[in-house]
């Protein structure tokens, strides 16, 4: 057996498990912790533990030297280990959504083979300074939560091709984020935005750009141009 799915059996401990798995599923059940002992399953590539009632990890996560995705989102974490950012195998998708998460640790931009980041519907106030680390990153989901500044590192991300920050208190944007060369959606819904850095002009594969709900936006004039060059606008 490699595979084990044991989602939605109302659970309440995680179960002696067989060795050698490569996936594991435990979405929602009742847990309210991890063992230690599950991470000498250091053959997995997935592990699912969303929708549960955990709150901290033990020690040990960065064992899991072959996980390429995790799925923590939908529990209840208030802070979350800085040994996630060890995890060198991690290069699919880190699912940490719908959570209590007030930081977002440095140490996870250690993350450089990453493609999709989810860490919505938390209560994150602000990003560290040097994104840098996250070169592969193509998906960056950061919806509501309480941003209200981004860092000029935002540009490095070379590899974006979608930055989702609807319902956050962001009140400007850094120019850098006129780098994003690979960038095709960018939902800002639900900010407190005044005016956008010109640069923004310089996404030529930008398809999408929601500027709803920013009730205090002031349309440059380049921005009908911009639209009229093929970029999909929602006013």
């Amino acid at each position: 057996m490699t595979a084990l799915d044991l989602n939605d059996r109302g659970l309440t401990s995680v179960p002696v498990l067989p060795p050698g798995l490569t996936r594991l599923d435990l979405y929602k059940n009742a847990l309210t912790e991890v063992p230690a002992s599950l991470w000498s399953q250091t053959g997995l590539r997935v592990l699912n533990l969303a929708a549960n009632r955990i709150s901290t990890l033990p020690p040990g996560i960065s064992a899991l030297e072959s996980v390429h995705t995790l799925d923590l989102a939908h529990n209840l974490f208030d802070a979350l280990p800085d040994e996630l950012g060890d995890l060198a195998g991690l290069t699919e998708y880190l699912y940490i959504s719908d959570n209590r998460l007030t930081e977002f640790p440095a140490a996870w931009c250690r993350l450089g083979r990453l493609r999709y980041l989810g860490c919505t519907d938390n209560r994150l106030t602000a990003l560290p300074a040097d994104l840098s680390g996250f070169a592969s990153l193509r998906e960056l989901r950061l919806y509501r939560n309480e941003l209200t500044a981004l860092p000029e590192s935002i540009g490095s991300l070379g590899a974006l091709r979608e930055l989702h920050l609807r319902g956050n208190r962001l009140t400007a944007l850094p120019s850098s984020i006129g780098s994003l060369s690979e960038l095709r959606q960018l939902d800002l819904r639900e900010n407190e935005l005044v005016s956008l850095p010109a640069s923004i002009a310089q996404l030529s594969k930008l398809d999408k750009l929601d500027l709803r709900w920013n009730k205090h936006f002031r349309e440059p004039a380049w921005l009908r141009d911009f639209e009229e060059a093929g970029c999909m606008v929602l006013r």
